[in-house]
């Protein structure tokens, strides 16, 4: 009898501790919402309407017929075309921060417009000009032309959103404008190759054309992101993609302030620190960016940074990976001066820098060069010729720039990736000036423990890079 009492009582304490722990849980989650009606009607008046025209030229065929595509005659007959003006005009979406009328939204959408108009609450319909606009982040500011109090928001704490929060897209998809969607956060930090600096919240809340510029709200109605992108050209496949409130403020800042985005500037290529070259350098892990050249007289040639240099911290921030370097540094201010900690010789060294203004400097203005010719060698299964005086005054490379060209690549070769064009300019960190040089550095690479082969390249960019290479 005893013995059942203990375990009636046992039991009992059993069935309380798990209700307990489902209460806690239900107390603790967050509740779907029984509707986003309430939210949607107070955001709406915020949002807003653009659509901007300007003149486009284009010749009219005055043949009832067209040559194909490369006939010696398109050329020869295209300047018959009469020329004909006509308005263009595109949609967008944007939002107000400030009840005088500022509106935010992307660069893409009122890029080259000579007219925009603002349309506010469904019926109003101001003019509006450009106060800044920032095509790297693809953001703008815009100021509409009335005196009337207008109904703005304010943003949130992007970095506190989280994967699988509810958030709310609010826009002017295909023209039609006060379209509300739900969804979640779907990720973070996405980089998908639209411009220099990525961070994108990624969402399945609908975004279709027209909602570009438009808001991403949380459930406080903080806006946490502005709808830029969709993947494919339909939209509507639950994969948008909104700039981060938090990256964006401050070049929205700078652009009300100056007109313009005032950027910290380092003055190095970057690339990624991969296996073989931590391996090469004794790093404990891949980790932080390696420098591949520095810009002469740039903040960092007179810091005493150097090529092969790998920046590990950054203003006492971990560098993880590459890409989060170009994004600190930018955000950080113009002539502050900032402790820098590279890996240099199997070692961590601190380096003190002067940070200078991206939009002044040489790397800023990106210049295409020309490929240069053809000749030969035989060692990683490439062909390979000395670079020659006219090489480097075409290229505009440095004066003393000895190496290789690369002429021919077989397809089995342990650096088929590269292309015919690149200059090997060192091996395992030793200058090559001649054919044997680069010999002896492939057989002392295979007689190594790790048979790799670090070496450093110009590509047909002109931009230095280091590459690991494993060899068999």
């Amino acid at each position: 009898m005893l013995k059942n009492k203990m375990k009636f009582k046992n039991l009992k304490i059993l069935l309380i501790s798990i209700l307990f722990v489902n209460l806690s849980f239900f107390v603790n989650a967050k509740s779907v919402p029984e509707s986003f009606a309430d939210l949607a009607e107070k955001l709406t008046p915020s949002v807003v309407y653009i659509s901007t025209t300007q003149t486009v030229v284009t010749n009219i065929n005055p043949f009832p017929f067209e040559f194909p595509p490369g006939s010696p005659f398109e050329d020869m007959f295209k300047e018959f075309g009469t020329p004909q003006t006509r308005k263009a005009s595109a949609l967008g979406s944007g939002f107000i921060i400030d009840s005088k009328g500022i509106v935010i939204t992307n660069n893409h959408v009122i890029k080259g417009a000579e007219d925009i108009l603002v349309r506010v609450e469904g019926d109003k319909e101001y003019k509006a000009k450009v106060l800044g606009a920032d095509p790297l982040s693809d953001i703008a500011v815009l100021k509409i032309e009335s005196k009337e109090k207008l109904t703005s928001v304010k943003f949130g704490d992007s970095d506190k959103a989280r994967i699988g929060d509810w958030v709310i897209a609010i826009g002017n998809p295909f023209g039609l404008g006060g379209t509300v969607t739900v969804g979640i956060i779907s990720a973070r930090n996405r980089d998908i190759g639209m411009s220099r600096y990525e961070d994108f919240i990624q969402t399945d809340a609908s975004i279709n054309l027209g909602n570009s510029g438009g808001p991403l709200f949380d459930m406080n109605g903080d806006v946490i992101g502005i709808n830029t992108a969709i993947l494919g050209q339909s939209g509507s496949i639950g994969i948008g993609f909104a700039i981060p409130s938090n990256s964006a403020k401050k070049v929205i800042e700078q652009l009300i302030e100056f007109g313009e985005t005032k950027r910290g500037w380092l003055g190095v290529r970057i690339q990624v620190v991969t296996k073989e070259i931590a391996d090469v350098e004794k790093l404990d892990k891949p980790r932080g960016a390696l420098v591949a050249s520095v810009a002469e007289n740039s903040p960092s040639d007179k810091a005493g940074i150097k090529a092969g240099d790998i920046i590990l911290e950054f203003n006492g921030v971990l560098i993880n990976e590459m890409k989060e370097l170009p994004k600190i540094v930018a955000q950080t201010e113009v002539g502050k001066t900032v402790n820098v900690k590279v890996w240099r010789n199997q070692k961590e060294i601190s380096k003190k820098i002067k940070l200078g203004r991206l939009e002044t400097s040489e790397d800023f203005k990106v210049k295409e060069k020309k490929d240069p010719k053809t000749t030969e060698i035989e060692s990683l299964k490439i062909n390979v010729r000395l670079i020659e005086v006219k090489d480097i005054k075409e290229r505009n490379l440095p004066k003393n720039t000895k190496g290789l060209v690369i002429t021919e690549i077989a397809n089995d070769s342990p650096i088929n990736y590269l292309k015919t064009g690149n200059i090997i300019v060192e091996a395992q960190k030793k200058v090559i000036k001649t054919i044997g040089d680069l010999e002896i550095a492939v057989k002392q690479a295979l007689n190594s423990e790790e048979k790799t082969l670090l070496i450093v390249i110009y590509n047909n960019q002109n931009q230095r890079r280091y590459i690991g290479v494993k060899l068999n």
